[in-house]
């Protein structure tokens, strides 16, 4: 860690949950751990205020345990837990890619598109972070192309608690050479508004990030 971590808008407490929200996702805070605070305001050179406030964004989102008086730690997934929930996500995107293809604009489908040219871009150059956070950014917005406001909440929940997890199922570059060409039937199947071809795609694709990711937890 260092200077490069530093905040420079201190009024956003947004920023400070990004920060650490990546620290996070990155392993550098390991989960059950407990989370510095004196140390990361220091580095991130914000008050306690903006730095509590992200701590309470981040549980909300799963991703932190709040203790009064014992302190935040960084919460641990079971395999129990991230099994379950990847079961759950892999019917759930199942569904949204069903219904995106029945729904979406064409518009909305040109712009899923080019944000996938984007992450192959990252692919390429093995940007691992931009590659992972747009990836994320695909998932979602597919939930929000089925235009279904219930199933895009409950996808964007669970996603947020496996942030971490699906952080790693990349670290080999087997598996993310993997995970890439289940994009590339995604969005071949989205291209033919082939409803249950993509739907397919998205739990096969949640089924290989379970076996991607078990023998890291």
């Amino acid at each position: 860690m260092g200077s490069s971590l530093a905040i420079t808008n201190r009024s956003l407490h947004d920023q400070v949950a990004s920060r650490v929200r990546d620290l996070i996702i990155e392993g550098t805070l390991e989960p059950g751990s407990r989370i510095d605070e004196a140390h990361l305001i220091e580095e991130l050179g914000v008050s306690r205020t903006p730095f509590r406030e992200a701590l309470r964004t981040l549980a909300a989102e799963g991703l932190v345990i709040v203790r009064p008086s014992k302190g935040s730690i960084v919460r641990k997934l079971t395999p129990e837990d991230v099994f379950s929930m990847l079961e759950v996500l892999g019917h759930l995107e199942r569904l949204a890619g069903e219904l995106a293809c029945e729904r979406a604009t064409d518009a909305e489908v040109a712009d899923l598109i080019a944000l996938h040219e984007r992450m192959m871009a990252c692919y390429r150059t093995r940007e691992r972070m931009p590659y992972y956070k747009m990836n994320q950014e695909f998932h979602a917005r597919l939930a929000e192309l089925s235009k279904n406001e219930t199933l895009r909440e409950m996808q964007a929940n669970i996603q947020a608690r496996l942030k971490r997890i699906r952080y790693i199922g990349n670290q080999k570059p087997d598996s993310w050479a993997g995970a890439v060409a289940d994009h590339e039937d995604m969005v071949r199947a989205l291209k033919d508004r082939d409803g249950p071809l993509l739907g397919e795609a998205m739990a096969s694709h949640l089924k290989k990030t379970w076996e991607r990711v078990k023998d890291s937890l």
